[in-house]
């Protein structure tokens, strides 16, 4: 590399290690872990098993962040200070050259996470999908959805505990709640939010007619913050019931599952994965807190239009992702454009291409 390479290289990668540091929120960072590294210390940390793995979590996620930009900020360092004597030997800028390539792959993937910085994006979150109108067809694609998504969960190490299934009459699935666990679950999955669109030859038409299905995808973040939410006992209506079937993973099968109606907005939560009824209610209150919580946290980013072109209704005309199996195979994200030709891939859980390409389009929606 010639000199005024080098230069050009510094003065451009200086300002990418900037703007690193401030996605990272490295300062903030830094705080953050010192205050989490006391807490772990104090005597009843493990009284709240829960909360402790949580925050073991969270520190963890945050010294990789800050581990990250350290080794970057260290090999750039390095690489400056290379420079002067690598230009009078051969065998040194050879050497140097490697660095900078393997530098700048790293920086690429230390950016990547960087698009993980929303305020709710480590946090679990809560995922349900509803089919829309064509009963036993669009039933069946929510079924494939969340075999999709099932999938996607195992590969990224996440651990999925389902809150509340309903079985439809004939085939697929009518609704299914998803508890998702593991580092950045809502940051990942917000943008799989709205309505997904599926075109196949029906396995239930015996004339094999071409059909279109629809099913809507909610993720809501799981806020623990969240105790200066309240909720008054008049607002609310609870139900207990049986549960409507088998549902997959730890669904149990006696009369303890409780359906929570919060009456000014409209917002059912249902949970009945534990065969305690009162840890079943305890459990539906919070998911109830962090759905309030979100639903005023949308209030706000509306309000100051801070994700402008990033916010769709989720209703069966606007669709944000189109599943074509027929008569060629094509899935496309309608926001970010982004598409793969193979089908039995992304069915089989490989969401990385489409949700990377989402969080950079609400990365560049933001920077216009």
């Amino acid at each position: 590399m010639e000199k005024y390479e080098l230069n050009k290289f510094i003065t451009e990668y200086s300002k990418k290690l900037l703007d690193l540091y401030q996605a990272f929120s490295i300062s903030v960072k830094r705080e953050e872990y010192d205050s989490l590294s006391k807490e772990i210390q104090k005597d009843d940390f493990w009284n709240d098993q829960k909360k402790a793995q949580d925050t073991i979590s969270r520190l963890n996620a945050i010294k990789d962040s800050i581990n990250q930009y350290d080794s970057l900020e260290k090999k750039f360092n390095d690489i400056k200070d290379s420079i002067d004597l690598a230009l009078v030997d051969n065998d040194l800028m050879m050497m140097l050259e490697d660095e900078i390539e393997t530098f700048k792959k790293e920086l690429d993937v230390s950016e990547k996470n960087a698009l993980l910085c929303g305020k709710y994006d480590f946090n679990n979150c809560i995922l349900e999908l509803h089919p829309g109108a064509g009963g036993t067809e669009s039933m069946d694609w929510a079924l494939m959805l969340y075999r999709m998504y099932s999938r996607y969960f195992n590969l990224k190490g996440y651990k999925e505990s389902v809150l509340e299934y309903q079985a439809g009459s004939e085939a697929g699935i009518k609704s299914i709640s998803i508890e998702v666990t593991g580092p950045y679950a809502y940051g990942r999955l917000k943008g799989e939010r709205g309505v997904h669109r599926l075109v196949r030859i029906s396995p239930f038409d015996s004339s094999k007619a071409r059909h279109t299905s629809f099913c809507s995808c909610d993720v809501t973040p799981i806020i623990d913050d969240n105790n200066d939410i309240e909720i008054k006992d008049e607002d609310i209506k609870i139900d207990v019931f049986h549960s409507s079937g088998a549902g997959g993973q730890s669904v149990n099968t006696t009369d303890s599952a409780v359906r929570i109606t919060h009456k000014p907005t409209g917002i059912v939560v249902t949970c009945q994965n534990e065969r305690s009824q009162i840890k079943n209610k305890e459990f539906a209150m919070n998911v109830l807190r962090s759905k309030l919580a979100n639903l005023e946290i949308k209030k706000r980013e509306e309000e100051l239009n801070s994700e402008k072109g990033s916010q769709m209704k989720i209703d069966f005309g606007s669709q944000i992702r189109s599943y074509v199996f027929t008569p060629y195979t094509l899935v496309k994200d309608h926001r970010s454009e982004y598409s793969e030709n193979n089908v039995e891939s992304v069915m089989n859980g490989n969401l990385d291409g489409f949700i990377d390409a989402y969080l950079k389009f609400i990365a560049g929606e933001r920077n216009d």
